[in-house]
């Protein structure tokens, strides 16, 4: 994988400070991204068919249930 200069400066002034090297802040960076991905996907899903009401009400029974703190 070639990054620009900028980048890699950028990655390796956070490495010392968050990560063990390099490579584990690329693959983790990657790891989020990929994951941000599915999660808009799945809010797109969500878009074009979202819950019918009677899935709102369920969903809401759900969070009666939990105890006020």
């Amino acid at each position: 994988m070639r990054l620009p200069a900028e980048q890699l400066e950028a990655i390796d002034a956070l490495v010392p400070e968050l990560h063990e090297s390099r490579s584990e802040l690329v693959r983790r960076a990657i790891e989020l991204y990929l994951y941000r991905i599915a999660c808009e996907r799945d809010a797109a899903k969500y878009d074009e068919q979202p819950l019918t009401d009677q899935e709102l009400a369920a969903s809401r029974t759900g969070w009666e249930l939990t105890p006020k703190w």
